[in-house]
């Protein structure tokens, strides 16, 4: 028996949850695919799979097999290439996680740069606000933004972004500028969901939440970002989400000198001996292109405070 062929015809059929859809991506006769994932069930002992007509679930024995195996393979793939003298062209798949709306922004035209130039490299991104776990989903590498709290994951802080209190120039003209965060308690805010208190800093330096007043919920940051465009309200955004609208003179900042700490946006990846070299390879190609995007961000974000108007308290 071939372990190593078997080995990655069960890969694929776990990344592709399914026989068929293997069988068409190795170009492989599906009865060879199911033979192969047979033999490799008996030889180990021990069920990998459930298959019923419907669906294909992974056992437990499945995924941690599955996990060794990628890791494995991926040693034995990246050991080839350096023999073969191949390491400047990595191939493979890598599968890639971020938030919604800064992936679209920040990450994705890394990302299609990336393919451009390592035409060896298929990728899978995935946009969601969900935070990924990245043993399970079987995914390379994230982008999180805010605190870390996973310690089995390689962390590489690209910068940090703001949370910042913006609204239209028409709002502020209109109902001028709050001169503390107590004055939201008045003003109109929009907020996701149901929030009724925004963490903002105290004079002394200590953060405390203060009430707002909510009279436009939004689930969605883009709608709150539109909403707050259109003259609606206040809203507290981070400073991606609301840097080329601050560029373009659609919005303005307020209170900056009570802002929390910026919180930090990072690349994490799974902790291991060895790290793939595609991996590697995007690592080194995302972080200075990151870090120049987020530069841009906070250079959009300090040209747009409004000192000019009435405050909401006169």
């Amino acid at each position: 028996m071939d372990y190593l062929s078997a080995m990655r015809v069960f890969l694929t059929v776990v990344d592709t949850q399914g026989f068929t859809a293997a069988s068409k991506a190795l170009s492989m006769p599906l009865p060879t695919v199911c033979r192969k994932i047979a033999n490799l069930e008996q030889h180990l002992g021990a069920q990998l799979l459930v298959r019923t007509t419907r669906s294909l679930k992974v056992t437990e024995n499945g995924q941690r097999y599955y996990d060794d195996v990628r890791r494995i393979l991926d040693e034995i793939d990246d050991a080839e290439r350096q023999v073969a003298g191949e390491y400047r062209r990595p191939k493979g798949r890598l599968s890639i996680s971020a938030p919604t709306l800064f992936g679209r922004l920040h990450v994705l035209p890394i990302a299609t740069e990336f393919i451009t130039a390592h035409e060896d490299i298929d990728l899978n991104f995935n946009l969601t606000n969900d935070v990924v776990d990245l043993i399970e989903s079987h995914t390379d590498l994230a982008i999180r933004i805010g605190p870390l709290s996973d310690s089995s994951m390689i962390a590489l802080k690209v910068g940090s972004v703001r949370q910042i209190l913006c609204a239209s120039q028409d709002y502020f003209a209109d109902h001028g500028i709050p001169a503390s965060p107590a004055d939201l308690a008045r003003l109109d805010c929009i907020s996701y969901g149901g929030s009724a208190n925004w963490s903002f800093k105290t004079g002394d330096g200590k953060v405390r939440q203060y009430p707002v007043r909510t009279r436009f919920r939004v689930n969605s940051v883009e709608g709150i970002v539109s909403a707050a465009r259109q003259g609606s309200g206040l809203a507290q955004l981070y400073s991606y989400q609301a840097a080329r609208h601050i560029a373009d003179g659609s919005l303005a900042v307020a209170l900056p000198e009570h802002e929390i700490d910026p919180v930090p946006v990072s690349i994490v990846y799974p902790q291991g001996r060895h790290i793939p070299q595609k991996l590697r390879v995007f690592i080194d190609f995302a972080i200075p292109r990151l870090r120049e995007s987020l530069d841009l961000v906070g250079q959009q974000c300090s040209v747009g405070i409004v000192a000019s108007m009435p405050s909401a308290t006169h």
